[in-house]
């Protein structure tokens, strides 16, 4: 959970909800929310909440490393 604008983490945390994962990408909510629309983000379901895993977020970062090496 976001306390005082930083990530409370736990050692081997597997999944963040969105505004975590806000906190760690220092992207908006609603670009986040973009980015898992148009599948470049992965989610998966916990009940009715949407979360992401810590793997997919180390994806998406090298995403963007890979996109931004092509530019």
């Amino acid at each position: 959970m976001p306390t005082n604008g930083k990530v409370v983490r736990y050692p081997g945390q597997a999944l963040y909800d969105v505004d975590e994962t806000v906190i760690v990408l220092r992207l908006s909510r609603r670009y986040l929310y973009q980015e898992i629309r148009a599948g470049r983000l992965r989610t998966v379901k916990a009940g009715r909440a949407r979360r992401i895993p810590a793997a997919a977020i180390a994806e998406y970062v090298q995403l963007l490393e890979q996109e931004s090496q092509v530019a």
